[in-house]
């Protein structure tokens, strides 16, 4: 049985070794990562513009979570796109890999912003999702792991990696990334602000 203290440690060292990157591929520090993606946000806001919030499995829960807190505490007009007929019904009579990418078309307007959360970076729905909201265009904040090279990070304005294996280790870095982002919005701009 691994200790406490050892996955406390792995845990922590994604956490200390989180990689950003802006849309060219420049390496940004966490204050200077986390201050774009929150000025990202006020201004979405202030346009009267809306963030989505996508992922699979474990990351959809978090994406409805965080999308929750972003509209109950951030005052944000935040959507996570996890309703469980329209993925059912899209996945089946179109594919699954577009699941988020028809919502997105049909919602999602230029300004808005997407935020994916994805451990590999890799899934087909999340890059489908992505390679749309480009198109829109949208803002983008990734969150991923696993490989370095994976396709997400080359999507984003903003970019968080965290570089690690193990699927349960990278979860818990970006729930953390999540509520980070939040409470650091609505600390400088408060609930609803503009």
């Amino acid at each position: 049985m691994e200790r406490w203290q050892d996955y406390l440690t792995a845990v922590s060292s994604g956490l200390r070794d989180l990689t950003i990157t802006d849309g060219t591929g420049t390496t940004l520090t966490p204050e200077g990562g986390f201050q774009r993606w929150v000025e990202i946000t006020r201004e979405v806001h202030a346009h009267g513009r809306n963030v989505y919030v996508i992922g699979n499995g474990a990351s959809a829960a978090m994406a409805s979570h965080m999308a929750a807190d972003a509209c109950k505490n951030g005052g944000l007009r935040a959507q996570a796109f996890n309703d469980a007929s329209l993925l059912t019904a899209t996945g089946n009579d179109l594919a699954f890999e577009q699941v988020f990418a028809v919502p997105l078309a049909r919602f999602g307007r230029a300004g808005d912003l997407l935020i994916t959360i994805s451990s590999s970076g890799r899934s087909p729905n999340i890059v489908r999702a992505l390679e749309t909201a480009r198109a829109t265009p949208m803002r983008i904040v990734t969150l991923s792991g696993k490989d370095a090279g994976n396709p997400s990070r080359a999507l984003g304005d903003v970019n968080f990696y965290i570089p690690c294996r193990r699927y349960g280790w990278i979860e818990s870095a970006h729930h953390v990334i999540m509520h980070y982002w939040l409470d650091q919005y609505v600390s400088l701009y408060g609930q609803g602000a503009v």
